[in-house]
C-alpha cells in the first residue's frame, strides 16, 4: 500500500486495528469520495488536458489527503492510550506524547517529500504551486498579495522575505489536519513577518488603517 503509512502502523499495529475496526465500508466510501472530489476540484485548476493524466495526478492528491489521515488517526489514538495509561505520571504522560509527536512530524516530512516527488513527475512546478496553494485554500497568494496593497512602500527585499516565510508556512499547513490547523500555521508566520516589519519601522496598525481607506474609496468609486 502506502509505503510510510505501513511502516507506522507496524509500530503501532494494535492502534491501527482498531481504527480499522471503527471506520464502517459506508463511512469509508464516503470518506474516500469527499477526499476524491476535493482533488479533483484542485486538478480542475491546473489546466491538465490530457484526461488520463489529469485522474492520474487527481489520484496521488487523494491518497496525500488518506495517509495524512492515517497517520492523524494513529495518532489520535495511540496520544489516548498513552494518556490512559500514564494517567497518575504527568512528566511521563507529557515525555511520551512529545516524543510521539517528534515521529509524527518525521513521518508528515518523509510523506510531504514522497508526494512532491510523485506530484513532480507529472506536472510543473508552476502546476505543484497551484496544488499547494489547492490543499492550503489559496492562503498564500491572498496573503502576499494583502501585505503588497497594505503597505505600498515594501521595498523588494521585503516583498521577497515575506514570501519566503509564507512559502514555508504553506508547507506546513499542507499536512496539517484541518482547516484550522492550516491556518494557525499561516497565523504563526504572519506574526513572524509583522515583527519583521514593526523591526523594519513600519506602522502596522497606521498601515491597516490607510489601506481601509483606500479600500472604502475604491468600493465608492466603483
Amino acid at each position: 500500500m502506502r509505503l510510510p503509512i505501513l511502516a507506522l502502523l507496524l509500530m503501532f499495529s494494535g492502534v491501527a486495528t482498531t481504527f480499522a475496526q471503527k471506520m464502517t465500508a459506508e463511512e469509508k466510501d464516503k470518506y474516500v469520495k469527499a477526499i476524491t472530489e476535493r482533488a479533483d476540484k484542485i486538478v480542475a485548476n491546473l489546466g491538465v488536458a490530457d484526461a488520463k493524466k489529469a485522474e492520474k495526478v487527481r489520484d496521488i492528491i487523494r491518497d496525500q489527503y488518506s495517509n495524512l489521515n492515517d497517520i492523524y488517526s494513529v495518532r489520535d489514538l495511540k496520544a489516548k492510550e498513552i494518556k490512559s495509561k500514564l494517567e497518575g505520571n504527568k512528566v511521563e504522560r507529557d515525555s511520551a506524547l512529545a516524543k510521539q509527536n517528534r515521529g509524527v512530524m518525521e513521518s508528515l516530512a518523509k510523506l510531504h517529500n514522497k508526494y512532491i516527488t510523485k506530484l513532480s513527475a507529472h506536472l510543473t512546478p508552476e502546476q505543484i504551486d497551484l496544488v499547494k496553494n489547492g490543499m492550503t485554500y489559496n492562503v498564500l497568494p491572498i496573503t502576499y498579495k494583502a501585505y503588497q496593497e497594505e503597505i505600498l512602500t515594501l521595498t523588494e527585499s521585503q516583498k521577497k522575505q515575506i514570501l519566503v516565510w509564507l512559502t514555508e508556512a504553506r508547507e506546513y499547513a499542507m499536512d496539517a489536519e484541518s482547516s484550522d490547523k492550516k491556518h494557525a500555521w499561516f497565523g504563526k508566520y504572519k506574526g513572524r513577518i509583522n515583527n519583521y516589519l514593526s523591526a523594519a519601522g513600519y506602522d502596522l496598525k497606521k498601515e491597516g488603517i490607510e489601506w481601509e481607506k483606500r479600500r472604502k474609496a475604491k468600493a465608492e468609486n466603483n
